[in-house]
């Protein structure tokens, strides 16, 4: 059975972005330089901080002539952006990618390069979900949505788009999440922190885990997708690693995850699902006991005496996913997570993707592993969350 990738991405398009200008002003998202080593979206009035490269770097893997070379059970090293056929292609901006990723009736001959049968679909615009003014939040995702629809719905069924959920304005996301979900989507993304001033065990958002969980529409959140935060609440740039803010993403996430499995928001709605996107899964078990422990230690420094409610690892098992790429440890630690609450993804086409060796790499990386888990983790754990399967 072919896997599926319950990670991969799209790079917008133009149409995802048509009228904010003029709505909105500078604090607006458009296309600029497009056709150009420059072509990017650009928020005007957020300066250096506000161009973002509309690109897909897994696919210069496949340029005439191009070698890949990675470690055994890893995905592909990061090319050399230097080489002058690199340097060519991204001369282009988003005329030069692969048209699999710019046209969605085009995807399939990706997935069949990299042996996949299908692909859910996240956003590679990740300011879609921070922006500080809701209004622009909620009708930049409405258009965002439009287009995924239409981009996934070319393929025959071989994508599969996450919408994008305005969830800061509650209202306006319960509106959203009956709408998407009439137009066909299977599940929906909301920002991986939430914002500082409403936490997501804030009573303010019942009424959207409600509808989703009425609905069936699991909701994801992936790394990077984080919600509009004010200056207060920023880490200094300056104390910033680049290398340690990659290897401790998962830190993002495991706050956002206390809000709702400690702080009762996925006890009240049982039936909700949650995925956590790329931020691996090496962690998680090890995590898990930590938090439970944290609650014993808490309820007796309280005076509460012994903590009896729900556990952590229960609480995951039921209604808590996550996705992986070339995670051994997260293999290896299966059974402590959950089989059946892993899902592999290839991330294409980020630079992060296993595209196009993804058979490869799952060999390696699933070597002297059962074949019935490793149908699980690639295949069967994500028809059975998004409802592919009777």
């Amino acid at each position: 059975m072919q896997p599926i990738s319950a990670d991969s991405h799209v790079v917008e398009a133009s149409d995802v972005f048509t009228g904010l200008p003029e709505r909105f002003g500078d604090d607006a998202p458009r296309i600029m330089y497009a056709g150009t080593d420059k072509d990017a979206i650009i928020i005007p009035s957020k300066g250096a901080a506000g161009v973002r490269r509309r690109i897909g770097i897994a696919g210069l893997r496949g340029r005439d002539g191009a070698e890949v070379e990675r470690r055994t059970g890893y995905k592909p090293n990061v090319d050399d952006m230097s080489d002058g056929e690199i340097v060519k292609i991204m001369s282009q901006g988003y005329d030069g990618i692969r048209e699999g990723i710019k046209n969605g009736a085009e995807r399939p001959v990706d997935q069949d390069i990299d042996g996949i049968a299908a692909e859910f679909l996240y956003p590679g615009f990740f300011g879609l979900f921070s922006f500080e003014n809701l209004e622009l939040l909620v009708a930049c995702q409405k258009n965002y949505n439009d287009w995924l629809h239409d981009y996934s719905s070319a393929a025959g069924g071989r994508l599969f788009g996450l919408a994008a959920i305005p969830i800061q304005d509650p209202d306006a996301a319960v509106e959203e999440l009956h709408r998407v979900a009439k137009m066909g989507f299977k599940g929906g993304c909301i920002p991986c922190t939430s914002p500082p001033e409403h936490p997501y065990h804030d009573d303010i958002y019942d009424p959207v885990w409600a509808a989703a969980e009425e609905a069936r529409f699991p909701l994801a959140m992936h790394v990077g997708t984080n919600a509009y935060t004010p200056k207060e609440f920023r880490q200094n740039r300056a104390l910033r690693d680049p290398v340690g803010d990659y290897a401790q993403s998962q830190i993002s996430i495991q706050r956002t995850l206390v809000e709702l499995i400690v702080h009762g928001v996925a006890t009240k709605f049982p039936n909700l699902q949650f995925v956590v996107a790329e931020f691996n899964g090496g962690w998680i078990a090890h995590w898990l006991d930590r938090i439970e422990q944290g609650l014993q230690r808490e309820y007796s420094f309280r005076g509460k005496g012994a903590y009896t409610g729900e556990k952590p690892h229960d609480i995951w098992a039921r209604q808590f996913w996550a996705t992986i790429e070339d995670d051994r440890p997260a293999i290896l630690t299966r059974e402590l997570i959950g089989v059946d609450n892993l899902m592999w993804g290839s991330d294409y086409p980020h630079v992060d993707s296993t595209w196009p060796c993804s058979l490869n790499v799952l060999d390696e990386v699933f070597a002297d592993i059962p074949p019935e888990d490793r149908d699980k983790i690639t295949r069967a754990n994500v028809e059975r969350l998004y409802g592919l399967t009777n």
